[in-house]
């Protein structure tokens, strides 16, 4: 691709403001914006054109909604190189985390984690760390918080029951080689939190060898909120976080043992998954190369007065980074970017005070800057002129 410049076209301010067509929204590690149109297509057709339930009923809006569903699961199982049957559908991640972490028996055994953890991982650790006398220790990693992967098995024991890993950070957007990490642990099971990779980073389940993937829909894969599954190589590793109907042997008291009716009691969110079927099938391109991004990264760098909080390497970056000044506190930082050039981020501790902790950046965190695939080179090029700008009122 052709090297194109990240200079905007302009520079008064006025003008960038004035340009409907600049996308100032950098908080895409939150959740992501704008969708495809597709999305809301999809769920406007379930609510207004189709209803009924999924798995529960064989008149012809209710097979519809069924084959959507499925379609979904698919959809999913095809992107993360998996089959459907290994594919669960959940409300979010975190859901994800803690069916895998509550599902095993991991009473007085150890657990070890990435230094880069979010707390979707730690608050359900921290609760088996004080309730059932789980063990818990950090991997070794280099200063960008990349697993030390020739040093794992040092760490390895008779009691160690579960291997944990933030594929993509959601402080400095370091990626994890997690097939590298699952290799060097061997059959100890290997739990992979992709709420930020999904969509962004290639991840294939069966090729990798991954026990438990958790992801979620509303970032990276463009779907609304609400939306999110499992990736369960051996569901009978796990029980069941909450039980309930589902449509099938409903003739027993019992959870199914069998996916994902195992895994998916209650009524599933279907407007969301119609929605999250538009976002799969969309097939968005993103709008700048990689090495557009790296460029961006790296012209942030040269502003003395701003420190970058990235991988040390570029072949382990994923697409978000975060940044600080000595001038101000990352809250002044992101309020000033907001009211001067309607630029949206994120600031403070982004819920990951582990991370923080071993970047240090804790406790006043930093500001995230998280790209979704419709920007472009000029938005990159608004964002490194208004950060320009922007220390001169700080």
């Amino acid at each position: 691709m052709e090297n194109r410049s990240l200079n905007p076209n302009g520079s008064d301010k006025t003008q960038l403001l004035n340009n409907h067509q600049n996308n100032g929204y950098f908080d895409n590690a939150a959740t992501s914006f704008p969708k495809p149109k597709a999305v809301g297509d999809e769920i406007l057709r379930y609510l207004n054109d189709i209803g009924g339930p999924y798995g529960r009923s064989f008149y012809g809006r209710a097979l519809e909604v069924s084959g959507i569903v499925e379609d979904t699961r698919f959809l999913l199982a095809k992107k993360f190189g998996a089959s459907a049957d290994n594919i669960v559908f959940t409300p979010n991640a975190t859901y994800a985390i803690n069916t895998v972490l509550k599902g095993l028996r991991l009473g007085n055994k150890e657990i070890l984690i990435s230094p880069l953890e979010h707390n979707a991982v730690m608050r359900p650790l921290k609760a088996l760390e004080m309730r059932h006398g789980v063990i818990i220790k950090q991997l070794p990693a280099f200063d960008d918080g990349y697993v030390n992967v020739d040093k794992i098995k040092d760490l390895l024991t008779g009691k160690t029951a579960l291997v944990i890993i933030n594929h993509q950070s959601n402080v400095n957007g370091v990626v994890q080689s997690v097939a590298e990490i699952k290799k060097a642990i061997e059959d100890i099971p290997i739990l992979v939190d992709a709420a930020q990779s999904a969509g962004h980073v290639d991840l294939n389940m069966d090729r990798d060898n991954l026990d438990f993937v958790a992801f979620t829909g509303h970032k990276g894969l463009l779907g609304p909120t609400g939306t999110g599954g499992l990736f369960v190589k051996q569901h009978e590793l796990l029980k069941p976080l909450v039980e309930g109907g589902t449509g099938s042997k409903s003739e027993s008291f019992e959870i199914p043992e069998f996916m994902p009716d195992k895994f998916e009691a209650g009524t599933h969110n279907i407007a969301g998954i119609f929605g999250l079927f538009g976002a799969l099938s969309a097939n968005v391109e993103c709008n700048y190369s990689r090495e557009e991004f790296c460029q961006m990264v790296n012209e942030i760098k040269k502003i003395k007065e701003y420190s970058v909080i990235c991988a040390e390497y570029h072949n382990r970056q994923g697409g978000l980074f975060s940044i600080k000044t000595e001038r101000a506190d990352c809250s002044t930082l992101g309020r000033s970017l907001y009211d001067n050039y309607d630029i949206q981020t994120r600031v403070g501790l982004h819920c990951s005070p582990l991370a923080h902790k071993f970047l240090k950046t804790y406790p006043c965190g930093t500001l995230r800057i998280a790209p979704s695939v419709f920007h472009t080179v000029n938005d990159f090029g608004i964002l490194i002129k208004a950060l320009n700008d922007v220390k001169k009122l700080l």
